[in-house]
């Protein structure tokens, strides 16, 4: 499978360069980011992949929109990899207001307020990655699927740091 770092959001652009959070929940994508989704396209159309699995966070549904779009892919909304609560960035947007905006996507298997209140512990991030991985370790076509999700899942699973729109191959077996 491919995991994509989202696209770079309006929070990576502020904090690049002051350095510090900039206070802005579930950030959208800059246009640089949404370039960075189109160049993605292009990796994922080679890759064969059939199916994009995204997190719930706007700036990871925006990418993986660009892609659908570009590839004609469905997505599906998986919570499990979501960004551990760290900075304002990771105060989500409500299921019901995710649902509002896109409405051709599912997120009726999510709670209301799907990220954690405070700080997610290092472990339960693991834990959740890992449940992640088994499950699609388990689907025969884990190879033609591309997962739209974070810095600190990426790493989670696989122990490398991405930049915005960058991806990595993973093998979940």
């Amino acid at each position: 499978m491919i995991l994509l770092r989202h696209g770079q959001t309006v929070f990576n652009a502020a904090r690049a360069t002051t350095g510090i959070d900039p206070g802005i929940p579930d950030p959208g994508l800059t246009e640089l980011g949404r370039v960075q989704a189109e160049a993605a396209a292009d990796t994922i159309a080679a890759a064969g992949v059939r199916r994009l699995v995204t997190s719930p966070y706007t700036r990871a549904i925006e990418t993986a929109a660009i892609l659908a779009r570009a590839l004609a892919l469905p997505i599906t909304v998986d919570a499990r990899v979501r960004e551990r609560m760290a900075y304002a960035c990771d105060i989500g947007s409500t299921r019901s207001e995710l649902a509002r905006r896109w409405t051709a996507l599912s997120f009726d298997h999510l709670d209301e307020i799907w990220w954690h209140a405070e700080e997610e512990p290092a472990a339960r991030l693991q834990s959740r990655c890992d449940s992640f991985r088994a499950e699609m370790a388990a689907l025969p076509d884990w190879p033609r699927l591309a997962v739209v999700t974070h810095w600190g899942v990426i790493r989670a699973l696989t122990g490398t740091l991405v930049g915005n729109g960058e991806s990595i191959r993973f093998d979940p077996t």
